[in-house]
């Protein structure tokens, strides 16, 4: 008997690791949700990573997000991922709360170490950790942190990437990889000694650093922006995917100006991943009309940012696609499981 399937796989049969495929979603997950409200501005969907609430006079931008591939930095990086979410929207996050799940085992020391980073980053970033829960559990068995961030700001001020349209500029700052460079440096140093000096593998453990998108967010949203995107699982290629899907317009890449350092090429050759599909929070992906397109970059680089111009937006309906240096043409797929997992296992 022929067996049931669901968006080319077999009903049954176990799902690889990573979210969940834009396919899926949509079969499994989005066509479930019936109910709706009218406070509701902005509901899930594809590439969406906030929530937006009418609040009368405001609008409340709300995300939620786990950290399971790190172990070392996990206490920052659950602060940044959904205030880099909110910060997308050009808002700036106002308070986090975080659900904290750890193995059997954890001591008292590891639990606070984590609320150390914690609350270091969110102090930095002017938010307020505003409640949570923490327990042990044998439900997991490594360290599980989901976060959920909030921002405001005055009723339509969020960016939204409906208002792509063909011709805008596709921006992207700092550089490609720089999570999955930090949390593979971290987690694997000891595999990395022979591949990177001692000086490369404190730059890419340092990438940690440089996760937060907040600046950039902030600066670009008060010049006004067709959308925003943090580059999180799914890399460069899977950003572009995901925003490009919003607004259902083609793109061009150009794979030449996507900014990659030698370090983070050096990981990625070693472990045999693609730095352009690999996680990259601390990179921001900004869409922008030729006209706001020097005073976006200009504010984003006052911010202390670095911003590369990558590619742009074409036709509606046309396909989405990445130049290489021959010029060739390449079809960007849709995002899978991200290329961490290939090493974290």
């Amino acid at each position: 008997m022929e067996q049931k399937k669901i968006a080319g796989l077999v009903w049954d049969q176990p799902l690889p690791v990573g979210k969940l495929d834009t396919d899926l979603l949509r079969e499994i997950v989005f066509k479930h949700i019936h109910h709706k409200r009218a406070e509701v501005l902005v509901r899930p969907g594809v590439g969406e990573d906030c929530a937006t609430l009418d609040f009368d006079r405001y609008e409340c931008v709300m995300s939620t997000d786990p950290i399971t591939a790190a172990i070392s930095e996990i206490g920052r990086l659950a602060i940044h991922i959904t205030c880099n979410d909110i910060a997308s929207n050009g808002v700036e996050p106002l308070g986090i709360m975080l659900a904290v799940m750890l193995p059997v085992g954890t001591t008292a020391r590891e639990i606070e170490t984590i609320m150390k980073q914690a609350a270091e980053v969110s102090e930095s970033l002017g938010v307020e950790i505003i409640g949570g829960h923490t327990e042990i559990t044998p439900a997991v068995n490594r360290p599980v942190i989901v976060s959920t961030a909030i921002g405001r700001t005055v009723a339509g001020g969020s960016q939204r990437a409906q208002n792509m349209r063909p011709g805008d500029a596709i921006l992207m700052t700092k550089q490609a990889g720089l999570e999955g460079t930090g949390i593979i440096a971290s987690d694997f140093a000891d595999q990395l000694t022979s591949v990177l000096t001692e000086d490369e593998l404190n730059e890419a453990k340092g990438y940690l650093k440089m996760v937060s998108v907040v600046k950039e967010g902030v600066a670009a949203g008060t010049m006004g922006t067709a959308g925003m995107h943090d580059i999180t699982e799914g890399g460069v290629l899977g950003a572009v995917w995901e925003l490009s899907e919003i607004a259902g317009v083609g793109v061009e890449l150009e794979e030449a100006k996507i900014p990659v350092s030698s370090v983070t090429r050096k990981v990625c050759e070693h472990f045999g991943i693609n730095d352009l599909r690999l996680i990259s929070s601390g990179c921001m992906m900004i869409i922008v009309h030729p006209d706001r397109e020097q005073a976006v970059a200009d504010a984003i680089r006052a911010a202390g940012v670095s911003v590369t111009r990558i590619g742009r937006v074409t036709g509606f309906g046309e396909p989405r696609v990445m130049i290489d240096a021959e010029g060739e043409r390449r079809t960007i797929d849709p995002p899978e499981s991200d290329e961490l997992y290939k090493v974290v296992k």
